[in-house]
């Protein structure tokens, strides 16, 4: 295969350098045949990226190993690449690329991209989103059917309160309710009202689903209502995934009956040339948030933590075990630590491992930690010392 594929769409044209690279070593599959997947959904990927901000997660080496964020548009690109000042709470700002069109997409998986990740947002108004967006979370151990249940209680709610709910699944263990609203309100209100919606599915389903923010507090599916603050991004309708699985949209007569398995980089092309895209109406559903901000001030806030008392104590017995730069050796850093405490790996739950993606300043790393809960006191090992002990921050820290 030539190192070059030219790939012309939309009357420009697109290189795709090395496309023969193998982006997922599990099942073969190209850049090449990521490029190829993305023109045989263009109408529905456009749908979720047009005119959106960008955040380049960058697999430069394939998706087994961990990707780099990057916020700001490379400096060489082709002139007609679009970009926007998205301002972050930070105070900072970035340049990014703005999804304006399938070349612009394209040209970002020739960068390495391979699931598309937007800010729900539009240029050139960058201060008022225009999306709401549920990221359903299970805790380990939780059923399929457990989040499907909770994706319903989530639909019931957001239609009471006037929205339309689009479903889709995540491409990974997780499940994305959407609703389009009228670009009328700023970043604290959408995240309040994305709260708010969390709040009312677990007071509907309070044995299935939780709102509590702290990981080692949850049971059930996690409602991440925090997917709406300004700095996230969560990846957008037909984006590949990391484990070649598809983050599909759904009609909602097919959620009750689905499997994330189903959809896949081979399988998606030929539902969406035979079905079209269930998601097709969703620019005309256009909602208000009034009513979930009327619901919060009858809610009022939650209990919090006295102030002056320092950093957070967890209610709950937790140890850390590792911080790597990637998964891989954060899990190994937990099999030895279990292979030490054999007895207290036992009692653990799948709930009880807390696996943390976290972002570094350009990379994601992994955290593990123990919730020692179902573990008699008197058997609770103390904190030792991490067995990887990354710092993420080395060498960008001020002197």
């Amino acid at each position: 295969m030539a190192d070059v594929e030219i790939i012309e769409v939309g009357g420009r044209e697109v290189r795709v350098t090395n496309p023969g690279r193998v982006v997922f070593p599990g099942t073969g599959h190209t850049k090449l045949d990521l490029v190829r997947f993305y023109l045989a959904v263009g109408e529905g990927v456009l749908r979720g990226v047009a005119d959106r901000p960008l955040v380049l997660k960058r697999f430069v080496h394939g998706v087994d190993a961990e990707p780099f964020f990057q916020k700001r548009a490379p400096a060489k690109r082709p002139d007609w690449i679009e970009v926007a000042e998205f301002k972050y709470p930070s105070g900072r700002s970035a340049e990014e690329v703005v999804g304006r069109d399938l070349a612009a997409v394209l040209w970002t998986v020739n960068l390495g991209c391979v699931d598309l990740n937007p800010h729900p947002v539009r240029a050139p108004d960058l201060d008022h989103p225009d999306e709401l967006r549920i990221d359903l979370d299970p805790v380990p151990g939780v059923s399929w059917d457990e989040i499907v249940d909770v994706a319903l209680v989530a639909r019931e709610v957001l239609t009471e309160y006037g929205l339309t709910a689009w479903p889709k699944t995540s491409g990974s263990r997780g499940f994305h309710v959407y609703a389009r609203i009228t670009p009328d309100w700023t970043f604290p209100q959408l995240r309040t009202a994305a709260e708010t919606v969390a709040r009312e599915v677990e007071r509907r389903a309070p044995d299935l689903a939780t709102s509590h923010w702290w990981k080692e507090e949850r049971q059930g599916v996690f409602v991440d209502f925090n997917q709406n603050a300004r700095d996230r991004t969560v990846a957008s309708a037909y984006s590949v995934r990391p484990t070649g699985l598809v983050s599909t949209p759904l009609r909602w007569d097919e959620v009750r009956d689905c499997r994330p398995e189903a959809f896949s980089i081979d399988t998606v092309p030929a539902r969406f040339a035979a079905e079209g895209d269930p998601w097709a109406d969703m620019d005309a559903a256009e909602g208000s948030i009034d009513g979930l901000l009327a619901l919060a001030k009858e809610l009022g806030p939650r209990p919090r933590a006295p102030k002056g008392t320092g950093r957070r104590q967890s209610t709950m017995p937790l140890i850390e075990i590792a911080r790597a730069e990637t998964k891989a050796e954060a899990e190994a850093g937990l099999e030895r630590w279990k292979a030490r405490h054999p007895e207290v790996a036992a009692l653990l739950q799948p709930a009880d491992i807390l696996t943390d993606s976290m972002r570094g300043r350009s990379s994601a790393w992994t955290r593990i930690r123990i919730n020692l809960q179902h573990v008699p006191e008197p058997m609770r090992p103390p904190q030792e010392p991490l067995e990887v002990d990354y710092d993420p921050w080395q060498g960008h820290r001020p002197e």
